[in-house]
């Protein structure tokens, strides 16, 4: 099997390793390490993934970027400044940070906090920065609870329990449920057994790139196809096959996938559990001509008396 492929990479959560903070990060953050999952080094153009653990104690000073940014909130209950207000997060929220907008992380619990962040374009590993220290200091920790129903908080959203669940749909939500208001924005997608969540997208303000979950049913199934764009995918849970490039294997719990544009890529849940993972779209999709599967050009091709 072959794993690095000009046009997709695996990393086994095995493999993956915390390095501590260093350079102009190392200088105004105490208690930070990242695990880079998606860069420039595996051929990345649109994406970068990676993995950010603070330690208890630790601060990621006040900074902004010249990339888009999302994160998700995997473990933990970090404190994040954006631009002039604190929010207190939990784990299954999530949220964009706008190109431009000054930003901090706090951690003042006992546990470590350990989020997805996806930037759009791939962060530079040489010439002009992108991202730049503001100076300011960290407020004191006065954060609340991120109120996702309050539309002056239209960054940040909380996937709740049941928000993947085709079942719950069947039934309206109270006019005071916890949750932002239905719309074909934040519709539920359901098809073949997989079920998709925008999480960030131009709903919250997204230009570049979009973050999302994706759920696979037992038997659940995508079939070979390939994007005009970059995609990630950083699983949670369950085990899932996959393919790229007619190679395929097995992705688990805290593996990492990637496929550049043209790769063809496919999913089949052939377990008896449910699979999970966090998806990112490298550009956004375009409005039309996003999805080309392999099965669509293989009926042309029989049709019209053979292929090219």
């Amino acid at each position: 099997m072959t794993e690095l492929d000009p046009q997709y990479h695996v990393a086994r959560a095995a493999s993956l390793e915390f390095e501590p903070a260093a350079g102009s990060v190392a200088r105004h953050s105490v208690g930070l390490a990242r695990a880079t999952l998606v860069s420039r080094a595996v051929g990345a153009v649109h994406t970068g993934l990676a993995l950010a653990r603070l330690e208890p104690g630790g601060y990621v000073g006040m900074h902004l970027h010249s990339t888009e940014q999302s994160f998700y909130v995997l473990e933990g209950s970090p404190t994040l400044t954006l631009d002039t207000h604190s929010y207190r997060l939990s784990p299954d929220e999530c949220g964009l940070i706008p190109v431009g907008t000054p930003h901090g992380y706090r951690n003042t619990t006992r546990e470590p906090v350990l989020l997805l962040e996806a930037n759009s374009p791939v962060p530079r590993t040489s010439g002009p920065a992108d991202t730049f220290w503001t100076g300011e200091p960290l407020p004191e920790d006065a954060a609340q609870p991120a109120d996702i129903r309050d539309p002056r908080t239209r960054t940040l959203f909380r996937l709740g329990a049941g928000q993947m669940d085709v079942d719950n749909l069947k039934i309206g939500a109270a006019v005071d449920a916890p949750t932002v208001s239905a719309s074909m924005a934040t519709a539920l997608l359901a098809y073949s057994g997989i079920a998709v969540k925008m999480l960030v997208d131009q709903r919250l303000g997204a230009v570049l790139h979009s973050l999302f979950m994706v759920e696979y049913q037992p038997g659940g199934a995508a079939l070979p196809h390939d994007h005009p764009l970059e995609e990630s995918y950083y699983i949670l849970e369950g085990e899932v096959v996959a393919t790229a490039n007619e190679d395929e294997f097995t992705l688990r719990a805290g593996d990492v996938f990637w496929t550049g544009v043209g790769c063809i890529h496919a999913f089949y849940n052939r377990s008896n559990a449910r699979v999970r993972w966090l998806e990112t779209q490298a550009p956004q999709l375009p409005s039309n001509h996003s999805y080309r599967f392999n099965r669509d050009w293989d009926y042309l091709a029989e049709r019209i008396g053979g292929s090219a």
